[in-house]
């Protein structure tokens, strides 16, 4: 068998909400328990949405819980970079693979072709029974294609999802999980300013850091069915990693998944640690500044979700590294 490789893999987009902790864990317990290794990688491909200090604020609660990255951004390794922004020449020779081999396409459409096509069609979803009917190469010759690109006319490249298909996915958790491609649209893979989308990053990442096991929140499982087209386009899917989509953390009223604001209005921490936004509303507590120790914390996140069927309920980490199981 392989040598278990795990990924955590948060967006620096502000504070590491503590359900994002909570799958640190889980990929920890698991590289931990099987000699693996525990990698921390930071998915920083969305420019809009990065919030400046969230990188070191990722790395300073890891290192207060005791999760330390076997490698990634300041940890080392032989990977790397650990950092996707870093890597964008390497996500646009793997979209050029998917061009070339027929599995992706350049789509030219405007934000104003794009909202009339949603005006003219309620649900509008940009698939096999629409794009034909698109701006993109598909309904062009070489020669437009080419004389489009030459001009800098701005393009993003979408996957050419098959029509009429099932996508399985074995699920360590939830078990066989279907979905029939004509319920999936084309999803753009690489964008306008070059940068990958999560779906074509999290798969070459995955692939060239060797993952064995992905643990995230079931959030994206919805997205795991392109994940495994794009491992088919690519000829990877007898390598794919293993998948484990984890429940959500829920609000008390078990009614949505635990926000921020939940942790204001009830007085409860939602952050492992504090949080200083540009406004004090955006500006939160954490577990470590309300008094709470690091193992406690772990404790009680590891049971959230994960019970080893017995009685005991106060674990050391390295009491849960030893009982620590997917399928529990």
């Amino acid at each position: 068998m392989d040598t278990i490789r795990v990924r955590f893999a948060p967006s620096p987009t502000g504070a590491l909400h503590i359900g994002g902790v909570r799958t640190a864990l889980y990929n920890y317990l698991l590289a931990r328990k099987t000699g693996g290794a525990f990698i921390l990688r930071i998915e920083d491909t969305d420019q809009v949405r990065y919030v400046p200090g969230a990188e070191d604020y990722i790395i300073e609660t890891l290192r207060w819980c005791g999760l330390i990255p076997d490698e990634g951004p300041g940890f080392g390794g032989n990977y790397g970079p650990y950092r996707q922004s870093d890597r964008k020449a390497i996500y646009q020779e793997y979209a050029q693979q998917l061009l070339e081999s027929g599995h992706a396409y350049y789509a030219f459409d405007t934000p104003e072709e794009l909202e009339a096509a949603r005006s003219a069609q309620d649900n509008f979803k940009y698939d096999a029974a629409t794009r034909e009917r698109m701006h993109n190469s598909l309904n062009k010759s070489q020669a437009e294609v080419k004389a489009l690109l030459d001009a800098g006319v701005p393009y993003v490249i979408r996957l050419k999802v098959p029509a009429g298909e099932e996508v399985l996915i074995h699920d360590l958790i939830r078990d066989e999980v279907r979905f029939q491609t004509n319920e999936l649209d084309d999803k753009v893979i690489l964008k306008a300013d070059g940068m990958p989308t999560y779906h074509l990053a999290n798969i070459v990442d995955d692939r060239l850091m060797k993952i064995t096991n992905v643990i995230r929140g079931e959030e994206w499982l919805s997205s795991t069915a392109h994940h495994v087209l794009l491992y088919r386009a690519f000829g990877w899917e007898a390598e794919m990693p293993r998948f484990a989509h984890l429940p959500l953390i829920l609000k008390p009223s078990g009614k949505g998944k635990l926000s921020k604001r939940d942790g204001v209005q009830l007085g409860i921490p939602v952050f492992p640690l504090a949080w200083q936004g540009d406004t004090a509303e955006e500006s939160f507590t954490g577990f470590r500044e309300a008094g709470f120790l690091p193992h406690a914390m772990i404790n009680f996140l590891a049971m959230l979700g994960w019970n080893p069927g017995s009685d005991q309920e106060i674990f050391s980490i390295s009491e849960l590294c030893d009982v620590f199981t997917l399928e529990k």
